[in-house]
């Protein structure tokens, strides 16, 4: 079976490199942090000290890396363009720009490597459970062959040419993260008019106001009060800001995704470094409760 390189073991990238291994696949993976090659290692994956060591003979290299910066200092370093092979196909799985992404198509094509871009939304129980949306971008040919390393990790859905699937990504994450403030808002409202919580999600939840936020995050991870989603909210917010520049660039109305990307920019200043982005809730909460002071 194919060998795939895989690049970035972290929350997201450790189950999914996992799931390719319960299918068959050889993997080649690399992660800055030892104890990830570690694990790794542990589940009959193939650790290696360095990117270039690990696409070395590799004939499919995915990446799932926080952003476009990390990206292409990893697969245009001289290193791993001297170590790939001519015709490889790199999978830019992370939350990239979408006009940077073909950028760097165009660059590596120049080299005679292959590039499509599959960013996933389902969080880290989704990539666990193999039930991610992949929204994939590129051409029909290079989509197809790598088909059935994609559907290991969930459902692909074919978004356009390259960049698209960057694109439908930080659309969706803005999307989703609007969703949360204005849950959190709306929940937070009715209980301090004496409405429970829970009752209200389970109103919410059989009515037109429900989303993944009243559905999810709220009842999985907001009222446990264990804020551990998995996805870090400056992530979030970079995704939102993938999101706004896109809308922009291509003249899209976008006057609310404005609103709420400053909003969670106040948040995560607030907020610690290495906060989750269900913690927008609380975030929420605290300010619910300085106006509420300043109003006595």
């Amino acid at each position: 079976m194919t060998t795939v390189a895989f690049i970035g073991l972290g929350n997201m990238g450790s189950p999914m490199a996992r799931k390719l291994l319960d299918a068959g696949y050889t993997v080649r993976g690399f992660d800055l942090a030892e104890e990830a090659r570690a694990k790794l290692g542990a589940v009959g994956g193939l650790a290696f000290g360095s990117p270039a060591e690990a696409v070395n003979g590799a004939t499919t290299v995915i990446l799932m890396l926080p952003n476009s910066d990390v990206v292409e200092s990893v697969i245009a370093s001289a290193d791993v363009e001297a170590a790939l092979a001519t015709n490889t196909l790199v999978v830019d799985m992370s939350s990239s720009e979408p006009l940077r992404s073909r950028a760097l198509e165009q660059r590596l094509r120049q080299k005679g490597i292959r590039f499509v871009d599959a960013p996933v939304s389902g969080g880290v129980k989704g990539a666990e459970n193999g039930v991610l949306t992949v929204m994939a971008g590129g051409s029909d040919e290079d989509l197809a062959e790598v088909s059935a390393i994609l559907e290991c990790f969930g459902t692909v859905k074919h978004a356009g040419q390259v960049g698209a699937g960057h694109a439908a990504k930080a659309l969706n994450n803005l999307m989703s993260a609007t969703h949360l403030l204005v849950s959190s808002e709306a929940i937070l409202a009715g209980q301090s008019f004496g409405v429970d919580p829970d009752l209200l999600l389970q109103i919410v939840n059989g009515s037109s106001g429900k989303s993944g936020s009243t559905e999810n995050k709220w009842p999985n991870f907001i009222l446990p009060g264990t804020y551990n989603s998995g996805f870090a909210l400056k992530l979030m917010l970079k995704d939102m800001k993938i999101a706004v520049d896109l809308a922009d660039q291509v003249h899209a109305a976008s006057r609310l995704s404005h609103a709420a990307v400053q909003l969670w920019e106040e948040a995560a200043a607030e907020l610690p470094d290495n906060a989750d982005h269900t913690e927008i809730a609380r975030w929420v909460a605290a300010t619910s409760q300085e106006s509420a002071v300043s109003h006595r």
